[in-house]
């Protein structure tokens, strides 16, 4: 019997820039061990240029991703969700809607990278450090035994992974 796969929903308001690089992260770095997703509150509805064109100076496919509604999650025929992390301070203080089951719940605020203003020079280093931040935050995460863990120590170590250096 195969062992189930962790699920992440990684959110945001907009679900454009902070959430897409969340969700192309965790993928990224642990296939078959993890499957994330990512969605907003008040998605955009497209993702931002700069976190494509990072995505692709990264080696990776930026056309399965969209700018969605965390609604899509709490739908009956939603994928199940193991954890929740809110990557910026709005969606983080918004009433989240229920997701099935009891999912762990994180918040790793990091400074909006699509706020940014100066260029797409300005742009993509800003985004650059959003990838190095957030790339931290999961491989401190995946470092972890989690599947094995306790569910309290598990979130202990979030709130801590939360507080690792651009937490805004």
């Amino acid at each position: 019997m195969t062992k189930p796969v962790f699920s992440i929903l990684v959110l945001c308001t907009g679900n454009s820039a902070r959430s897409i690089l969340g969700e192309a992260i965790f993928n990224h770095l642990a296939p078959g061990r993890v499957q994330a997703y990512s969605a907003g509150s008040k998605p955009k509805g497209v993702p931002h240029p700069g976190a494509l064109r990072l995505l692709a100076r990264r080696g990776i496919d930026t056309s399965t991703f969209r700018s969605k509604s965390w609604l899509e999650f709490s739908a009956p025929d939603a994928p199940h969700i193991d954890l929740v992390i809110t990557v910026c301070a709005n969606a983080a203080g918004e009433a989240c809607p229920v997701f099935p089951g009891t999912p762990l719940r994180a918040h790793w605020g990091l400074p909006d990278p699509a706020d940014v203003e100066g260029g797409e020079a300005a742009e993509d280093a800003a985004f650059e450090d959003t990838w190095r931040w957030l790339s931290m935050r999961a491989e401190a995460l995946l470092a972890l035994p989690f599947e094995t863990m306790d569910p309290a120590e598990v979130q202990a170590r979030l709130s801590e992974i939360g507080q690792m250096e651009g937490a805004a």
